[in-house]
């Protein structure tokens, strides 16, 4: 059968692929269509799975909140090229609208949602194939608010940090200044009620030796019970600056995220926030070593 570049054409703006391996797909098949997309599904998948050791520490995350739901994830990519790529961009707001209509309650329920007829896992290794760089999708969740309480949401820096927070209520635009305050600031708790003994005692620890080194470098040497409240001062500080409530709200530092909260009859329920590529170890390369290397 005869292939036309119109056939070539259809099968590529189909499936993403490259014009050559759409017209060889489109010969091993004998130009039928959909035979043509499953042989560069499978061969996309084989080119995918090689890709699998890759470190995938760029992206952008993403939240979309409906009624009572909200949905908040990252979707990596391996270069920052491909994360500010259009295409890219058009992939996490695709996937969001999916999530946020099905309201699966896990990751692994979330990789079966049907993006455009196919499930989001099988997506992904498509788009590694086509875009050439391993695509992985992680961090979703599922948050549930009550009737009386709204979301607030905020995406940073056109994807690189989001969060969303549940406030007690009915104001939405103090809900998305906090939101936005959680991007900013990074608070890791919402009061220090939520720390537990092991962390303060870990803490305790940690600030304890630091200052009994410094005490011994000392000139001046200070007595055990100025060394303890030395510590416990530190201490505070410290979680002063990782819970949400004590810390200086961004918009206004002359008064803490609990004030504005307070002046706003409002309260915290629950936040979640995330940052692209948190918890993932990057590959550092030594561009010395590799000149060396490459002379040898």
């Amino acid at each position: 059968m005869a292939i036309s570049a119109q056939m070539v054409k259809d099968l590529r703006e189909k499936t993403g692929a490259g014009l050559m391996d759409c017209k060889k797909a489109l010969v091993e098949n004998n130009g039928d269509f959909d035979k043509s997309i499953d042989w560069l599904r499978e061969k996309g998948i084989s080119k995918a799975e090689k890709k699998a050791s890759r470190v995938a520490a760029e992206g952008l995350v993403e939240v979309k909140t409906d009624g009572n739901h909200a949905i908040i994830f990252e979707l990596n990519c391996e270069t920052d090229f491909v994360a500010k790529n259009d295409k890219f961009t058009a992939l996490v707001k695709k996937i969001a609208s999916a999530l946020i209509e099905a309201k699966k309650p896990c990751e692994e329920c979330a990789l079966e949602v049907e993006v455009d007829g196919k499930a989001l896992k099988d997506v992904l290794l498509s788009e590694t194939a086509t875009i050439g760089e391993k695509i992985t999708f992680r961090r979703y969740e599922l948050i549930t608010k009550e009737d009386n309480q709204v979301f607030g949401s905020y995406v940073h820096f056109g994807g690189s940090i989001a969060s969303v927070v549940v406030l007690n209520g009915e104001n939405e635009e103090v809900a998305r200044n906090i939101a936005m305050h959680i991007a900013a600031s990074n608070p890791q708790y919402i009061s220090r009620d939520e720390i537990s003994e092991e962390v303060i005692k870990h803490e305790t620890e940690v600030l304890t030796a630091q200052a009994l080194n410094e005490n011994a470098e000392s000139d001046k040497p200070k007595p055990q019970n100025i060394i303890e409240k030395m510590v416990i001062g530190r201490l505070n500080k410290n979680f002063q600056d990782i819970c949400l409530l004590s810390q200086p709200y961004v918009k206004n530092p002359d008064e803490t995220i609990k004030s504005y909260l307070k002046s706003a009859n409002s309260s915290i329920a629950l936040f979640k926030r995330l940052a692209v590529g948190e918890g993932i170890e990057k590959k550092e390369d030594n561009f010395a070593e590799e000149v060396m290397s490459q002379s040898r």
